[in-house]
């Protein structure tokens, strides 16, 4: 994916940086392929994809606005999974007290977990725009990375909520 960012902030020109309208990234595509047959990994990039190659995407604004826009929208599909989940082992936590069992909560260990891989990815995405060397693309790699990320993160949540793991 560093290869493809990189080669498009070589073919940004003075033309395309003149291009007022801001590129959309339409979450529907993300929701079409999750909902779909495939690999929901390859679902990841998809909406930002499509932005990017539109007019304007192609800036390093666009860019990051494009991958901006999807992060969003996984950041709140993540934002539900962990809800939803939480919900999940907090009533699983009084069921098992319920039993008298002396198993480790589930509800502070998610929670720890997720203040980790935050931790976590903060980190791993700050590395990533680092190796741009302070060029324009560091923004848009940072927020790639910050992109799948929070898109691998929402997918092994939900992955405990649909496939009972």
């Amino acid at each position: 994916m560093r290869m493809v960012l990189a080669a498009l902030v070589a073919m940004t020109g003075p033309a395309m940086a003149q291009d007022s309208a801001m590129p959309l990234a339409d979450p529907a595509v993300v929701d079409a392929c999750l909902a779909g047959d495939a690999d929901p990994m390859s679902c990841i990039g998809r909406a930002a994809q499509a932005c990017m190659e539109g007019p304007g995407g192609s800036t390093t604004v666009g860019m990051s606005s494009c991958l901006s826009q999807e992060l969003s929208h996984w950041d709140g599909l993540l934002n539900d999974s962990y809800e939803r989940l939480m919900a999940q082992s907090k009533a699983a936590d009084a069921q098992m007290a319920d039993l008298g069992s002396a198993a480790p909560e589930q509800a502070p260990l998610l929670r720890q977990m997720q203040r980790d891989w935050i931790a976590y990815r903060d980190a791993a995405c700050s590395y990533e725009g680092s190796r741009w060397g302070g060029g324009t693309g560091a923004g848009p790699a940072g927020t790639q990375c910050m992109l799948t990320q929070t898109a691998r993160q929402y997918l092994w949540l939900d992955a405990y909520l649909t496939e009972g793991r």
